[in-house]
């Protein structure tokens, strides 16, 4: 199997033993043994349910720094591990989640679920420009940059969705 596909025990101790492994790894989302961007996206909402109290502007925050505290971790976690995006890390997942559901704060509950599924769609499909970044940029900032871009491609799509609901 692929170095980016399978952790070692040596590597969950590593990622497990830190903050910025914590972090990156989702609080331990990323360490599912299949669809560990699945796991990530889905554990993502268990925050946003608080923050969906919060309003726009405060949202738009915790995204932003949630965004730079993640290139840190990522960019730390992925030397730790030797590998630069590997799937355990989903730091990428929640702040794409995050983005992909901003249009979901005043919506009623199935703008969640499908902000959910086209958040994933995006993510997994990876369309220009999504690709294009995630193979030509390294790094923390690497592995954040294209799920955001998968964020907000899902939230417009979400947003055109409720306003014609």
């Amino acid at each position: 199997m692929s170095e980016r596909k399978v952790l070692t025990p040596a590597q969950r101790r590593e990622l497990l033993s830190t903050p910025a492994g914590w972090l990156a790894c989702g609080f331990g989302s990323g360490l599912a043994p299949v669809a560990q961007g699945t796991f990530g996206s889905l554990a993502a909402i268990l925050p946003w349910l608080l923050l969906r109290q919060l309003s726009l502007p405060l949202n738009g925050l915790v995204i932003v720094v949630g965004f730079a505290l993640g290139v840190w971790a990522c960019d730390v976690a992925g030397r730790a591990l030797g590998v630069d995006d590997h799937r355990s890390l989903v730091w990428d997942e929640f702040i794409g989640q995050w983005i992909a559901l901003l249009p979901a704060l005043l919506a009623p509950w199935w703008a969640v679920v499908l902000g959910f599924a086209l958040f994933r769609l995006f993510d997994v499909w990876k369309p220009w420009p999504i690709r294009y970044l995630d193979k030509h940029l390294k790094g923390g900032f690497g592995v954040m940059v294209d799920d955001v871009i998968a964020g907000v491609f899902a939230a417009i799509v979400l947003k055109l969705v409720l306003a014609y609901a």
